[in-house]
């Protein structure tokens, strides 16, 4: 069983290996990033509620983000493990994940933490935007992502430092590279 959360700032490659580790470990990969673009390109009462914080490069509240959490959690494919990913992204969301997963007994394994320079998050993510046509993926918009990145989500690296559960990946590098890295990571924390 593995529990698995992946935290770094957008363009870090999260989603990218998120996906190849979940289909390795036949876990479902969650992003909460993937779940609110769906809901809104399918004009969900969830995406119409979420759409204008995405359109402003701000965060989703945290009622609306942490019941998403606990729903998708509560679904029998997360019982052997699951990767997050693009959530917590602030404290009291990191707070209401350690409750949650308290609740059900199933804390996290690891926590991997993208570290990755702000211009070369920049550079992917508007070549990101370029070819998948992402609309949200503004120099504008991702500097204001940055921002609030560095702000909000980067003091739960250091909650999860002290749990002793993080592991830094350095996400400057390939795809194929940085996953031989958190697969060796993964390894040895499964091990």
């Amino acid at each position: 069983m593995s529990n698995i959360l992946f935290v770094g700032p957008q363009g870090s490659g999260k989603g990218t290996q998120a996906k190849r580790v979940a289909a390795v470990e036949g876990i479902p990969h969650i992003s909460t990033g993937d779940i609110f673009r769906a809901a809104i390109a399918e004009q969900t009462p969830l995406g119409r509620e979420v759409q204008p914080f995405l359109d402003s490069g701000s965060l989703v509240p945290d009622e609306l983000t942490i019941g998403l959490i606990r729903e998708r959690l509560q679904q029998p494919d997360t019982v052997t493990g699951f990767v997050l990913d693009g959530f917590p992204r602030n404290m009291a969301q990191a707070g209401a994940l350690d409750e949650m997963l308290d609740a059900i007994d199933r804390p996290l394994d690891i926590v991997f933490e993208f570290a990755l320079s702000d211009e070369l998050a920049l550079e992917r993510c508007l070549g990101r935007a370029i070819e998948e046509g992402r609309t949200d993926d503004t120099p504008e918009m991702i500097a204001r992502r940055l921002g609030t990145y560095h702000e909000q989500t980067e003091p739960i690296v250091q909650h999860y430092r002290a749990a002793g559960r993080l592991v830094v990946i350095h996400a400057e590098r390939s795809i194929d590279e940085v996953n031989a890295e958190l697969s060796a990571a993964l390894a040895q924390a499964t091990a």
